[in-house]
């Protein structure tokens, strides 16, 4: 694709519902370098929203946008069972693609969603936006220094409420095809935190239980993990929590180093101790931040190095390959509740 130097890049939507708010948000807080110039969606009073909203040509399906459409790149905040259907026919009609997590339900359909776009020469992107969240750009620059010497102890927690009303505003929440359950949907972003921040999973563990909701998928599950590099750790998520999202957390204990990040979204740094005094260490107090929101405030930024990369300016901080990482530890996650075994990675492709 050629690199866009010379106006504004330009975003077609595809799915208006409930995360596509977040990505509108930071289109529009970058409103000098992008714009959206489509949206679609299958709803039409969604539709018109997002067209009063935006200011883009409305699109009641998809292959209507992408005959009409001079888009640079089509983001997908579709349903996730829908993702690798979606990318391989905006690539195939020789669009970029930017995808909401999870970036497919299946281990075949991410890898069918690479292939389509390498074949097409367009870009796959996967949004993982907690990722540029100021607490985990401080944990990760300390594990990336050594900080921690070797790591032995990880535990991520997610305790969240999602109710039964929750999952009955829309017939594809809580399915298998179209949504996947805690660990798939909710716990997405914490499961890509596992290799982004540790590193390569050599196995897991895992149940899970549909303990209280009526839907087909988990509302609850939890795992032991074991690492490459030896540490060990486990997964803790959970859909029930009484009476709202409680705890969002990761817990790091190292050989010279323990840190905590919790509150309800990773957003705030509870103990943050090493054995040798860095001068990041004063950023922490300043690194901590209050949200209302289980989504953090990392589209903008994520968005900022998307527009780069479409200027050719960046590298992608996620792009296909790197979200078959964590779909690949989603994917184990499955099998080994499913089947009651351990399962080892890599899967085979």
């Amino acid at each position: 694709m050629t690199a866009i130097t010379d106006r504004k890049v330009r975003f077609a939507l595809v799915g208006c519902g409930r995360i596509a708010n977040n990505h509108i948000g930071a289109i529009k807080s970058h409103s000098e370098r992008c714009e959206i110039v489509d949206v679609c969606d299958v709803s039409p009073e969604t539709l018109k929203a997002a067209t009063e909203a935006t200011g883009a040509n409305g699109h009641a399906n998809l292959a209507d946008m992408l005959a009409k459409t001079d888009a640079d790149c089509i983001v997908l905040t579709t349903p996730s069972g829908l993702h690798s259907s979606q990318a391989i026919q905006c690539a195939r009609a020789g669009f970029n693609v930017l995808t909401e997590k999870p970036m497919a339900t299946r281990w075949s359909d991410g890898l069918a969603m690479v292939e389509a776009c390498d074949n097409a020469g367009v870009k796959l992107l996967v949004v993982k936006q907690n990722r540029r969240n100021a607490t985990l750009q401080l944990l990760k620059k300390a594990i990336e220094t050594r900080r921690f010497g070797r790591i032995y102890s990880v535990s991520i927690n997610v305790f969240w409420a999602r109710p039964q009303e929750y999952y009955d505003s829309a017939k594809w929440r809580g399915t298998w095809e179209f949504d996947g359950g805690a660990f798939m949907n909710q716990a997405s972003h914490y499961i890509d935190l596992l290799h982004w921040l540790i590193g390569p999973v050599e196995s897991v563990m895992a149940y899970t239980g549909t303990l209280a909701r009526d839907i087909e998928v988990e509302d609850s599950g939890v795992a032991a993990l074991r690492w490459r590099n030896g540490a060990i750790g486990t997964l803790n998520v959970t859909m029930l929590t009484y009476p709202k999202n409680f705890e969002g957390s990761i817990t790091i204990l190292g050989e010279k180093g323990s840190v905590r990040i919790g509150g309800v979204a990773v957003n705030e740094i509870q103990h943050w101790e090493f054995a040798d005094k860095q001068a990041e260490d004063d950023e922490v107090r300043q690194a901590s931040y209050a949200t209302t929101s289980v989504y953090g405030f990392g589209h903008p930024l994520y968005y900022d190095n998307v527009i780069k990369v479409l200027r050719d300016e960046a590298v992608p901080e996620t792009d296909g390959r790197e979200g078959l990482k964590s779909l690949e530890l989603l994917i184990a996650l499955y099998r080994s509740a499913r089947d009651g075994r351990r399962v080892a990675l890599p899967l085979e492709y």
